[in-house]
């Protein structure tokens, strides 16, 4: 694998990790950026962007990063938050009034962020045209009745957290969230992150494979299976059947909960941007607010029983066993295919990794890279 990029001396061993990562634990494609204190130290990428022709990863090549999406939904939320647009622990309802039917009328933002909601799925089952078209996505959100009362459990939200959060956004800035993050952040900063990857984009992204080995989904009516496809709309872990993880018409719709397509440098860029700043721009996010979006909401058992080790703010994942990041301040979210990013405003700290083998949510590849991140902060003077 020729490996391509820079790191810092002092994170030679970030660069070592990304190699064993290649040599060792069957990488096809990737790339790695950490910035400190808005400064970029590490951006390296290799191997195989397209199997079927050989194209190499390339500096700017984005990749579908399913779940990845939520942060920066999250960061969205709470930058509005901080401009005094949205309170996040106001009923939902105080920006979208139609969502306070079936037992909805106490939901917050806070309860949606942090997997509160008792909404992980819809009972209507929407075809892929209607989840493109958005509204009737919005319509099956009002009418829907909670599966517990909110506030009271967590199940992880899937594609609802971003629709429910998303239209609020859309409420507050007469934007949807793809078009408000591009507005806010992606072109001011020049990342190369979408919800909704633009046509021209299409050509140049990473085509995802299933790694071998992975665990079966559960069968259709199970709610986990539910959460994941939309009640069987989009496809997964399917890859190029219609409406799978590589079909352009997919890639393009907007689905804040899963559906973002990043380069590694992109996201890195938006989490170094939220906690320290980048190209001479003041951060984001302030401290008070990472202290806001940080603080634990859910952990433990879910509804559906399993207790995966996470702990979540509002919003993102914090650091934990299920995904070991840099300590308190770290904030971020996964991708069904491994891929991984976070910030942490003590340290400055702003991470990505991005592959195109699709092995699955906490698998070690990002695990490995974050903690050769904290050994070199441990020795920096």
């Amino acid at each position: 694998m020729k490996r391509s990029g820079f790191a810092d001396e002092r994170f030679g061993a970030v660069a070592d990790t990304f190699s064993r990562n290649f040599a060792e634990h069957g990488e096809l494609g990737a790339a790695v950026t950490v910035f400190v204190d808005g400064r970029k130290v590490v951006d390296l990428w290799g191997g195989v962007a397209d199997g079927r022709t050989g194209r190499p990863w390339a500096q700017d090549t984005v990749v579908p990063v399913f779940s990845c999406a939520k942060g920066v939904v999250g960061i969205c939320a709470h930058l509005l938050a901080q401009q005094g647009h949205l309170d996040l622990d106001a009923p939902v309802s105080r920006y979208w009034p139609e969502f306070a039917r079936a037992g909805k009328e106490a939901v917050t933002c806070r309860m949606v962020l942090g997997h509160r909601a008792g909404l992980p799925a819809l009972d209507p089952v929407l075809g892929f045209e209607e989840i493109a078209a958005w509204t009737p996505v919005i319509h099956a959100i009002e009418e829907q009745e909670p599966l517990w009362e909110p506030g009271t459990a967590y199940e992880y939200h899937g594609h609802v957290f971003g629709f429910l959060i998303g239209e609020v956004i859309r409420r507050v800035t007469g934007l949807t969230p793809g078009a408000y993050f591009r507005r806010a952040a992606g072109e001011p900063l020049g990342l190369r992150a979408w919800i909704g990857l633009p046509a021209e984009e299409m050509d140049g992204r990473a085509r995802l494979v299933e790694a071998e080995g992975r665990p079966p989904m559960p069968g259709p009516e199970h709610l986990l299976t539910r959460i994941v496809t939309m009640n069987g709309a989009l496809v997964f872990p399917g890859l190029d059947e219609p409406h799978g993880w590589n079909d352009p018409a997919l890639l393009g719709v907007e689905l804040p909960g899963a559906g973002a397509t990043a380069s590694a440098s992109g996201l890195a860029g938006l989490y170094a941007a939220a906690v320290s700043g980048i190209e001479g721009h003041e951060r984001l996010l302030t401290p008070d607010t990472v202290t806001d979006a940080v603080r634990e909401v859910s952990s433990g058992k879910g509804w559906l029983g399993f207790d995966a080790g996470a702990r979540w703010g509002s919003g993102f994942l914090l650091d934990s066993a299920f995904r070991p990041m840099l300590g308190e301040r770290s904030f971020g979210n996964d991708g069904a295919g491994g891929q991984f990013a976070f910030g942490d405003d003590e340290f400055g700290v702003g991470f990505a990794y991005v592959a195109n083998r699709m092995i699955g949510h906490g698998d070690a590849r990002a695990g490995r890279l974050v903690e050769a991140v904290r050994t070199c902060l441990a020795v920096l003077p």
